[in-house]
């Protein structure tokens, strides 16, 4: 297993099971770290003055809450929920979902070659903890391109089945966007010069781009990639070739976003 940490960092942000709501604060267990218990002083329940501190933490509840202080002579950790933003809260519970997943693929590459989850921290996942971060990282890593995994030192047959496991199983993150084209020539041999100008519009490398016939002269541009920097950048490519392909035959194009429609 993977080696744990005792105490979270000041300023961690940690998941916790809210165990007992008393007027002043309230006590919680730290779900990844097996022993912990925190406090949360009603000062830091909430912004502004809390009347009625149920109203914002409840026993059962699981609250995403930010390390204000550790004492670990003491076992004793401080921790503030009102520090913690929406956005925050959601990517850390994404976090947490996503390196439980990442233990339950790694048990299955484990079996896979006859190994224990213990054989294979010891043997690959610290390695891929050190150089991507978190397990689940390196499989969003290998997923995207196995070769990330050839100069680490990972024996072959692990890295055969991470690849494996890795291309089954991990979906990785992507953005769409899209918009309408109309595009018309007055060329007699208008329809060659439109599949030209529309083919052109279809080279990007590191995006997939859509286009699909809606009727005359109307056609939906579909492009997705993994951040919308990257998905604009193609989205302006492609229109920019198409445009200026049709151009030479006399044509026009225009486009607008799905938003403008």
């Amino acid at each position: 297993m993977p080696r744990k940490v005792e105490f979270p960092e000041v300023s961690d942000l940690v998941i916790c099971s809210v165990k007992n709501v008393k007027n002043f604060g309230a006590f919680v267990t730290l779900d990844e770290f097996e022993g912990k218990e925190g406090f949360i002083h009603v000062r830091d329940v909430a912004t502004g003055w809390v009347k009625y501190i149920r109203d914002h933490v409840r026993e059962g509840q699981k609250v995403v809450c930010k390390v204000l202080g550790v004492d670990q002579e003491r076992g004793h950790i401080d921790l503030s929920l009102k520090q913690v933003n929406d956005h925050q809260r959601r990517e850390k519970i994404q976090e947490r979902k996503n390196e439980n997943k990442a233990e339950k693929l790694l048990e299955i590459v484990s079996a896979k070659l006859g190994k224990t989850i213990d054989e294979a921290y010891d043997e690959v996942g610290e390695t891929l903890i050190s150089e991507f971060g978190t397990v689940y990282g390196s499989f969003e890593a290998t997923a995207a391109d196995p070769s990330v995994l050839d100069d680490l030192g990972i024996a072959k047959d692990w890295i055969t089945a991470l690849v494996e496991i890795s291309n089954e199983n991990i979906q990785l993150p992507s953005v769409t966007i899209d918009g309408t084209l109309e595009i018309s020539t007055p060329a007699p041999d208008g329809v060659d010069h439109l599949r030209t100008a529309l083919m052109s519009g279809l080279q990007f490398d590191d995006a997939e781009i859509d286009i699909l016939y809606l009727g005359a002269p109307k056609y939906k541009v579909t492009v997705t990639a993994e951040d919308y920097k990257l998905a604009e950048s193609a989205l302006k490519h492609s229109i920019d070739s198409i445009s200026s392909e049709i151009e030479k035959s006399g044509g026009t194009a225009s486009f607008k976003r799905k938003e403008e429609l």
